[in-house]
C-alpha cells in the first residue's frame, strides 16, 4: 500500500515515484511485475498521467523496464546497500550513502568519462541545423548509425550497413525490441548456464520457454544445445558472462552451421568485447555469418558510460520488415548527435585506446594484489578481460560472515550467483569503478576480512 498525501506540496507523481521506488528497493526482486497503470490510477484515485510520469521516471533511472503489452518489471539493479537511498521531493534530494570501496562489476571510474570533450561537442551540435520541432528518425539518426557501422566493420568485423542498425535505450530496450521483431516465430530460448539472467527474464516475461545450456571451456556446449530442440539462442561468445571464456573459431562455425541447418537464430551479445587485456578479441560471430542467422547486440555502457543509456542492435535485412511505424528510438536527439560528433571526430577510438590502457593496468594490479594477499586460499576463475576478476576460496569459508563484515566496513560486493542464478558462484571483484591508487588499500582491507572468514579445522 502506498501513502499518497493529496494535501502535500509535493506533486502526486513524485510521491508515487518515491513510494514505488521504496517498495522496489526493500520488498521486490528482479522480474517482479508492478501493478498496471490503470490499477494504480483506480486504487489511489490518481490520473493516468501521474502514474505514467512516476513509472517513466523509474524506467529512466533503470529501476524497471517496460515491455509492450506486458507491463513494467523490476530490472537487474544492484540494490545492496540502498537502505539510505535518495527520496525525491520537489525542492531537493539528499545524497545516498557512499561505499568506502565499491567492487561492483559493471561500474566505470567517474574520471574515465571524457567530460570536457563531451561538453564541447554537445555545445557544438546545438545549432540551427537541429530540428527540435520534429521527431527524430525512428531507428535513430542515420548519421550516427553510419558512424557505428564504420566502427563495427573495422573493429569487430561486423558486416552491415547503416539501415540495419537500430539505436536503443539500453540493453533492456534492445531485448524488448528483439522480442517484438521475432514476433513469436520461436517459443523457446536457449541461454548459457551460467549466463546473463536479465536476458532470460525478459524472454520469460514474454512467454518463452527457457533452456539453460551448460558452458564449458569453449563457451556454450553445442551438443547440449542441439539436444534442447531450441531454435533461438542468446550467447556472449567474445567474453562469456560471467565465466569469461571465449568461444573459439571452430565452435563459432559449428554454431553457425547449427543455425543454418535448423533455421535458427543466434542473438550475439558482444559483451565486454572492447576490454580484452591478454589477446586481440576474436572478430564477431555475426561477421562469419553468411545466412542472416545472427542478430548483433552492442552497447556503450561498459566502455563509455552506462548513464547515457545508448545501445544498438544490428538486425538481418529480412527482419527489417518487422520494424513497424510504432517503433521510435527512445534515445534523445541531443545525445545521439553528441555521440555522433564524438565518433566522427575520432574521439571514440582514442577513448577506447585510453581506457584499455587504464583498465588493463588496474586489472593487472588487482590480480597481483589478490594473489599476493590471499595466496593459495583463493583461485582466480575468470580473467583476461572485462571490468572484474572472479575469485573463489579454496578453503572452508564462511560466506555469510564475510557479507556481514563487508557491510560493516562499507564494502560493496557482487556475487555471481546473485547476478546469474543457478549454482555457479564467485566473488565478482570489479575494478572498473576504483581509482588506481585505491586498489592497494581496497584489497588489503578485503584480505583482512577474508582471513577472518576462513574456517579453521577442529
Amino acid at each position: 500500500m502506498y501513502f499518497i498525501d493529496k494535501s502535500s506540496k509535493i506533486p502526486l507523481h513524485i510521491q508515487l515515484y518515491n513510494e514505488v521506488k521504496k517498495e522496489i528497493i526493500h520488498s521486490l526482486k528482479v522480474g517482479d511485475k508492478l501493478q498496471s497503470i490503470r490499477k494504480v490510477s483506480s486504487l489511489y484515485n490518481l490520473s493516468k498521467t501521474s502514474v505514467e510520469s512516476a513509472y517513466s521516471q523509474l524506467v529512466a533511472e533503470g529501476y524497471v523496464d517496460s515491455y509492450p503489452k506486458s507491463g513494467y518489471f523490476i530490472t537487474d539493479t544492484n540494490f545492496q546497500g540502498f537502505e539510505n537511498e535518495v527520496i525525491v521531493t520537489d525542492e531537493k534530494k539528499e545524497e545516498k550513502e557512499e561505499y568506502l570501496y565499491d567492487f561492483l562489476h559493471a561500474r566505470l571510474e567517474k574520471s574515465s568519462f571524457p567530460l570536457k570533450i563531451w561538453k564541447r561537442i554537445s555545445h557544438k551540435v546545438i545549432d540551427d541545423s537541429l530540428d527540435f520541432g520534429s521527431y527524430s528518425e525512428p531507428q535513430g539518426e542515420y548519421s550516427l548509425r553510419e558512424e557505428i557501422t564504420k566502427y563495427l566493420m573495422s573493429s569487430r568485423g561486423v558486416k552491415c550497413n547503416a539501415s540495419q542498425v537500430v539505436i536503443c535505450n539500453g540493453f533492456g530496450d534492445s531485448i524488448a525490441l528483439l522480442i517484438r521483431l521475432l514476433n513469436k516465430k520461436y517459443d523457446t530460448l536457449a541461454i548459457e548456464n551460467p549466463g546473463y539472467h536479465v536476458a532470460q527474464k525478459a524472454f520469460e516475461i514474454s512467454g518463452y520457454n527457457i533452456k539453460r545450456i551448460p558452458v564449458d571451456d569453449n563457451g556454450i556446449n553445442i551438443d547440449q544445445l542441439k539436444k534442447s530442440n531450441a531454435q533461438l539462442v542468446y550467447i556472449t561468445p567474445s567474453h562469456q558472462f560471467p565465466t569469461g571464456v571465449t568461444m573459439p573459431i571452430a565452435n563459432r562455425i559449428k554454431l553457425l552451421e547449427w543455425a543454418k541447418k535448423n533455421d535458427s537464430m543466434i542473438l550475439e551479445d558482444d559483451y565486454d568485447s572492447e576490454l580484452n587485456y591478454d589477446n586481440r578479441p576474436i572478430p564477431s560471430l555475426q561477421g562469419l555469418d553468411r545466412n542472416q542467422k545472427v542478430v548483433y547486440i552492442g552497447t556503450f555502457s561498459k566502455s563509455l558510460s552506462p548513464a547515457l543509456r545508448v545501445s544498438y542492435i544490428v538486425i538481418p535485412k529480412f527482419l527489417l520488415q518487422n520494424l513497424n511505424s510504432t517503433f521510435e528510438s527512445k534515445v534523445s536527439l541531443f545525445t545521439q548527435k553528441t555521440l555522433e560528433g564524438f565518433m566522427k571526430e575520432g574521439h571514440w577510438e582514442r577513448h577506447l585506446k585510453k581506457i584499455r590502457t587504464l583498465y588493463k593496468k588496474k586489472y593487472h594490479l588487482m590480480k597481483k594484489m589478490l594473489t599476493s594477499e590471499l595466496g593459495d586460499t583463493m583461485k582466480i576463475v575468470n580473467q583476461g578481460g572485462g571490468l572484474c576478476i572472479n575469485i573463489n576460496p579454496t578453503v572452508d569459508f564462511d560466506f555469510e560472515k564475510f557479507k556481514k563484515l563487508a557491510k560493516e566496513n562499507k564494502i560493496n560486493l557482487c556475487f555471481a550467483k546473485e547476478r546469474v542464478g543457478g549454482d555457479w558462484d564467485a566473488f565478482m571483484m570489479g575494478f572498473g569503478g576504483l581509482k588506481e591508487e585505491e586498489i592497494d588499500p581496497a584489497i588489503k582491507l578485503f584480505s583482512s576480512l577474508w582471513k577472518k572468514c576462513i574456517k579453521t579445522a577442529l
